[in-house]
C-alpha cells in the first residue's frame, strides 16, 4: 500500500477520533459503539504507518490517548453511579443506624419502589 492510498483512511481515523472526544463530552454514549467498530476498522486498514508518515501516527496516537482517558473516566462515572443507586435502594429497604447505647439497630423501609418527584 502506497502512502497515497492511505491517507484517505488517516484523514478519516483523525476525523472520527474527534468525534469520539465530542461525543465522551457530550454524554452521547449510545454515539460510542458505532464509532469504535468504524474506528477498529480504520486501525486495520491504516496497519502500520511508515517512517515518512510517523508525525500522522504521533497525532492519532495522542488523539487517542486522550480518548482513552475521557473513556475510562466516563467508566468510572458511570460504575459510581451504579454503585450510588445500588446504596440508595439498599438504604430504602432499611437502614442501620445505631441507639443512644451504641447498639446497632435496623430500621425496616417502607418507601414505595418509583422515584419521587417534587416540584
Amino acid at each position: 500500500m502506497t502512502d497515497d492510498s492511505r491517507r484517505p483512511e488517516i484523514a478519516e481515523l483523525d476525523q472520527l477520533l474527534d468525534q469520539e472526544r465530542q461525543a465522551l463530552l457530550d454524554g452521547h454514549l449510545s454515539q460510542i459503539a458505532p464509532i469504535m467498530a468504524r474506528k477498529a476498522a480504520l486501525l486495520d486498514a491504516v496497519g502500520h504507518l511508515r517512517d515518512s508518515e510517523s508525525a500522522a501516527a504521533a497525532a492519532l496516537r495522542a488523539k487517542a490517548a486522550v480518548n482513552q482517558t475521557l473513556l475510562d473516566g466516563t467508566l468510572q462515572g458511570i460504575r459510581s453511579a451504579a454503585a450510588r443507586l445500588s446504596e440508595v435502594r439498599r438504604v430504602r429497604r432499611s437502614l442501620e443506624t445505631y441507639d443512644s447505647r451504641g447498639r446497632k439497630k435496623t430500621i425496616d423501609g417502607t418507601a414505595p419502589d418509583r422515584m419521587e418527584r417534587r416540584a
